[in-house]
């Protein structure tokens, strides 16, 4: 079962500013160090040249991460969503918890996850209590202490950056 790769708009921008940067910037720089180490002679003791191609590996495995990533990509954007108070990919949902603390995050895509301004993936636990509630709605989540309780302050679609 293939899971879908939604993705918002500044998410897909992001993933492609970091492909063109590879491809246009530090894969050239990479494999003009490793040919001028190769035309120094013995490559099994020149660090240059070993780091060089152990680099050039890892940049084209994130190239090709990127660009199978970027293909299977279904950009969704939150500001185009029809106005409404159930709970998405692309809301950022204000909650608060059985204590009155009060949280807001966004459910962005898999590869957009950010803790610092509270992204969070649509296939994490608190992602998947949250989707298809209403704004009103108490839900349940299971954590590891045990269950809590969210009840849904406000819901909210607009751009994220």
């Amino acid at each position: 079962m293939e899971i879908k790769n939604y993705i918002t708009p500044a998410g897909h921008q992001r993933m492609k500013d970091e492909l063109l940067h590879l491809l246009d910037v530090e894969r050239p720089e990479v494999v003009k160090v490793v040919s001028w180490a190769a035309s120094n002679g013995d490559r099994s003791e020149n660090g240059d040249y070993q780091y060089g191609k152990k680099r050039l590996r890892e940049i084209d495995r994130r190239i090709y991460f990127l660009t199978k990533r970027l293909e299977d990509a279904l950009v969704v954007d939150p500001e185009s969503r029809e106005a409404t108070d159930q709970i998405f990919f692309g809301a950022t949902v204000c909650y608060a918890t059985e204590d009155g603390e009060e949280t807001t995050i966004a459910i962005v895509g898999v590869d957009e996850v950010d803790m610092e301004k509270n992204y969070v993936s649509w296939i994490s636990p608190i992602a998947k209590a949250l989707i298809k509630a209403r704004e009103g709605d108490t839900v349940k989540l299971q954590t590891p202490t045990g269950p809590k309780e969210l009840e849904i302050l406000s819901v909210t679609y607009q751009k994220l950056e």
